[in-house]
C-alpha cells in the first residue's frame, strides 16, 4: 500500500511545485512590465498622502536606497495584485481533482468574489480611509511641526492597511460561506452580532494606526460587512450537500 501511495504522492509534489513556479512567474512577467513605470506608479501610489501635504511639501528618503528600494515594493506588491487571479487559478487548479462536483460549482463562485471583494476593500482604503485619514492627521499636527513622512514608513502603513480593508471586505463571503457549509445558522449570526461589534473594533484598533479616525472607518465598515453576509446568507445560504454515491472530483 505505501509503495502504491508513494509516486501519487511525490506526482503531487511535482504538480505543486509546476503550479507554484507558473504563479511566481506569472508575478514576475508583470513585474517586469511595470517596472519602466516604477516612479509613476509610487507617484500614483502617494497620492493620497501628497493631497494632503502643504503645496510644495514632498516626502521623504531617510535611507540612501530608498528612492529606488521603496517604489520597488510597490511595483512588486501591485504585480502581485493585478496577477492575483492567475495565482488563484494555479491554487484552484491543484485543489479541484480532490473536490466533489457541488464543491466546484460553490469553489469557483466564491473565488471569484473574493478577488472582486478584495480588491474593493483596497479601493476603499485608497479612495476614502487615506484621504479622509492624512488630511485629518495633517491638519491635527501643531504648526510648529513640520509634516515630511519617510516614503518607507509610508510604504509600511498603506500596505498594511491595504491588507486590512481587503481581508474586511471578505466578511460577507466569509458569512454566506459558513452558512452554506452548515458551520452556523442564520439564527445564531443575529445573534452574535453584540460580539461581532466588539470584535470589529478589536480588530480595527489592532490592524490601524492608534487613532479613533481610522478605526472608526475600519470597523463600521467591518459591522455593515457583517450585516451584508446575513442577508446574502438569508437569501443563498441553504446549506450544500454532497449527492450520495459521489467521489471526489466526480461530475
Amino acid at each position: 500500500m505505501a509503495e502504491s501511495e508513494e509516486p501519487g504522492f511525490l506526482s503531487h509534489l511535482i504538480e505543486l511545485r509546476q503550479r507554484l513556479m507558473r504563479a511566481t512567474a506569472s508575478v514576475l512577467v508583470v513585474f517586469i512590465g511595470l517596472s519602466p513605470f516604477m516612479r509613476e506608479i509610487f507617484d500614483l501610489f502617494s497620492r493620497p498622502m501628497m493631497a494632503a501635504l502643504p503645496p510644495g511639501a514632498k516626502l521623504l528618503a531617510i535611507g540612501v536606497i530608498d528612492p529606488f528600494v521603496v517604489p520597488l515594493k510597490v511595483t512588486l506588491f501591485v504585480s502581485l495584485l493585478v496577477a492575483l487571479p492567475y495565482v488563484l487559478y494555479q491554487a484552484w487548479a491543484f485543489v479541484a481533482p480532490g473536490l466533489y462536483h457541488h464543491e466546484k460549482r460553490l469553489a469557483l463562485p466564491v473565488i471569484a468574489s473574493s478577488v472582486l471583494m478584495f480588491f474593493a476593500g483596497i479601493a476603499y482604503c485608497y479612495f476614502v480611509v487615506l484621504r479622509v485619514l492624512y488630511r485629518f492627521m495633517v491638519r491635527f499636527a501643531p504648526a510648529s511641526v513640520n509634516v515630511a513622512p519617510d516614503i518607507d514608513s509610508y510604504f509600511s502603513n498603506v500596505l498594511r492597511l491595504f491588507i486590512a480593508f481587503g481581508l474586511a471586505f471578505e466578511v460577507p463571503i466569509a458569512v454566506l460561506l459558513m452558512v452554506r457549509l452548515g458551520v452556523v445558522g442564520v439564527a445564531r449570526l443575529r445573534q452574535l452580532r453584540p460580539y461581532v461589534i466588539v470584535g470589529a473594533f478589536v480588530v480595527a484598533a489592532i490592524f490601524t494606526p492608534p487613532d479613533v479616525l481610522s478605526q472608526l472607518l475600519l470597523a463600521l465598515p467591518l459591522c455593515l460587512l457583517f450585516e451584508l453576509g446575513i442577508v446574502l446568507a438569508a437569501l443563498f445560504g441553504g446549506r450544500a450537500r454532497a449527492p450520495e454515491g459521489t467521489t471526489p472530483g466526480g461530475a
